[in-house]
């Protein structure tokens, strides 16, 4: 049995416009010491893709951290399946704020060597010695302490669109790269400040949280279930939203609208603005903020270069391409001198 996706994103794309129906999106995670993660792996994509559940779940030794969608008739026989397992059973599934029926065009369940890139010696971390969980209301309460630091754990291109009112905004390409950073720059209140950290659905809190309460920090707290769980809470509780623009989201939505204010702006020109685009030049594919108006002027571009090179017959685009490989504007999300508007964040 061939155990992997089959389909392009074309066909599958033809296929639930086809089905009908709503779609769910959600994402979870769990850090549990997985013996096999290969059968464990295989196991779950013959379950799952009898119940058309498509997305990008990564399995290590070290746990299972996915996000999905699959169709809302068969939610019920996916959390069957969830229950099942163990380790998995009531386990907190992360229901996005906005559902996209397009947000994932197929099933990837991957092996990796961690479920979130961090750089750490797993070795020399206890995640049972995390901090402390906050639901939506304790971090409201705690955040307007004076004693209080509140800091994102996401990447720059992720908090620039949306975040917590006083938060804390490393400029970091990279979780493995903000860490050795928030260390560095929170030593000084390492034992007189509490340190709440909060991120998309949890899962880097789980390991950031971790590795300050290994360096001695006393007082860390992590927002329980991210900024996608906080949302769900605020609504479902009347709770006052304290957090500003759009949580950025790793699939074909970009991001969920959280509150209606606009933080960010076009990189291009300025304007107030908080949608994520690719440069449509397939070689350049860089993710920037784009408003509408630059859009029909760049032809969806990030530069003059790249609307010339996108305007050329698709053959000669990919002459062009041919032995280049991926350009580093690709992982730089955001990173580019062509972009004259690019904010920084503190």
């Amino acid at each position: 049995m061939e155990l992997y996706n089959k389909l392009s994103a074309k066909q599958r794309a033809i296929l639930i416009e086809k089905a009908g129906g709503k779609r769910l999106t959600l994402s979870f995670y769990k850090y549990h010491n997985i013996k096999n993660p290969k059968l464990f792996r295989d196991h779950l994509y013959i379950a799952w893709n009898k119940m058309d559940v498509l997305g990008r779940i990564y399995i290590a030794k070290e746990g299972i951290n996915g996000q999905l969608s699959l169709p809302s008739e068969n939610f019920k026989k996916f959390k069957k399946s969830i229950d099942e397992i163990t380790f998995l059973k009531n386990l907190r599934l992360n229901i996005a704020v906005e559902h996209d029926n397009l947000s994932f065009l197929k099933l990837k369940i991957k092996l990796r060597d961690k479920i979130v890139a961090d750089g750490l010696d797993s070795l020399d971390i206890d995640l049972t010695k995390r901090g402390k969980h906050l639901d939506a209301k304790e971090f409201n309460v705690l955040i307007e302490s004076p004693e209080t630091l509140v800091v994102d754990m996401r990447n720059h291109y992720e908090s620039e669109i949306g975040h917590f009112k006083g938060a804390i905004l490393p400029d970091v390409d990279s979780f493995r790269e903000s860490l050795p950073i928030i260390e560095k720059s929170l030593k000084k209140h390492k034992d007189s400040k509490n340190i709440v950290m909060y991120c998309t659905g949890g899962i880097r809190c789980e390991k950031a949280s971790t590795f300050l309460k290994h360096k001695g920090f006393k007082n860390v707290y992590q927002l329980n279930g991210g900024i996608i769980e906080y949302t769900r809470q605020v609504k479902e509780k009347g709770l006052e939203n304290k957090f500003l623009g759009k949580n950025f989201v790793f699939d074909h939505r970009r991001s969920e609208s959280i509150s209606s204010d606009v933080i960010s702006n076009c990189h291009q020109c300025g304007e107030k603005w908080d949608n994520h685009v690719n440069c449509a030049n397939e070689a350049c594919h860089l993710l920037f903020i784009q408003c509408k108006k630059c859009g029909e002027l760049y032809n969806n571009c990030c530069s003059i270069e790249c609307q010339k090179i996108n305007a050329l017959p698709i053959e000669e685009q990919k002459r062009l391409r041919k032995g280049k490989g991926n350009s580093n504007k690709i992982f730089k999300k955001g990173r580019s001198k062509v972009l004259k508007y690019k904010k920084k964040p503190s």
